[in-house]
């Protein structure tokens, strides 16, 4: 089989929901590499219960980044570096806001190079007016009526408010 010369690089998350923080490091590693696949887990032992369910993550992602001619968005239910070395991808673009990001993503880092050494880790700082956004924020925002305009994509503000209602 013959190498993909693309480089080709794997962003993954829950996005429950996606924060215009996300789209942020999407966009900025489309610039970077050849091919974006932005991997939404759909199984994971951080966070125990997704808001909404695999398929309307995908479809916020996707309308969300129509102007992203290089970024692409799957599911996936495996190790990260498995996903990785299935789409032909030897990068994980990881966004970092806080010190409190870059420790977790260090262990991280550290337990998928244990895996295999194909894959590497790639980060990009957080950029200022997204330093502080997180989609557990969001969420508890939304649930006490606060205003999340600006922090994540226009059709994500109603189907947060609409779902967090129930």
């Amino acid at each position: 089989m013959t190498p993909d010369p693309r480089r080709i690089a794997v962003c993954p998350g829950s996005y429950d929901p996606i924060t215009n923080g996300h789209l942020d490091v999407i966009a900025r590693a489309a610039t970077i590499f050849d091919v974006v696949i932005v991997g939404v887990v759909n199984a994971s032992v951080r966070k125990s219960h997704h808001l909404f369910d695999v398929e309307e993550r995908i479809a916020f992602i996707q309308g969300a980044i129509t102007d992203l001619d290089n970024v692409e968005v799957e599911p996936f239910a495996t190790l990260i570096v498995d996903f990785a070395l299935a789409k032909g991808a030897r990068t994980i673009v990881k966004g970092l806001r806080a010190i409190s990001d870059f420790e977790y993503e260090f262990e991280m880092n550290q337990l998928n190079r244990m895996q295999t050494e194909e894959v590497d880790t790639f980060y990009l700082m957080a950029s200022p007016q997204y330093s502080f956004l997180s989609s557990s924020g969001v969420k508890e925002l939304a649930t006490f009526g606060g205003n999340i305009d600006g922090l994540v994509p226009a059709p994500v503000v109603g189907r947060l408010k609409e779902q967090l209602a129930r």
